[in-house]
């Protein structure tokens, strides 16, 4: 069984990519997953402000920039899609069920 961890933050103060890696705790916690061999991928996400929301509602998709989750919602699960750019990545997360109960909020990662 797989786990996804979703690191979260307040953004407020998010240290930048070269910053993390030469925090000594957080390079002390990669080489724990490392010696553990339990790791199959890793990503960080890119800030919320730069999310997309996908909803269909009676058969009409709705995108709203940004987050747009409302405080009920939570976190069920993550999909990794390599796309050409964002419209085919919206046109994915519309055919997702959850779009159609939920939301699907569509995340760019920092590569």
């Amino acid at each position: 069984m797989k786990y996804v961890l979703l690191i979260c933050d307040d953004e407020v103060d998010a240290p930048t990519n070269e910053q993390l890696a030469a925090d000594p705790v957080h390079t002390a916690w990669l080489a724990d997953l490392a010696r553990r061999g339990r790791v199959s991928g890793m990503a960080r996400l890119r800030p919320v402000e730069s999310a997309t929301t996908v909803r269909v509602r009676e058969g009409e998709t709705l995108i709203s920039d940004g987050p747009f989750a409302e405080t009920k919602d939570f976190v069920g699960g993550v999909v990794i899609v390599d796309c050409a750019n964002l419209d085919e990545a919206v046109a994915i997360a519309a055919g997702h069920p959850y779009a159609h109960r939920g939301c699907v909020e569509v995340r760019p990662v920092w590569e």
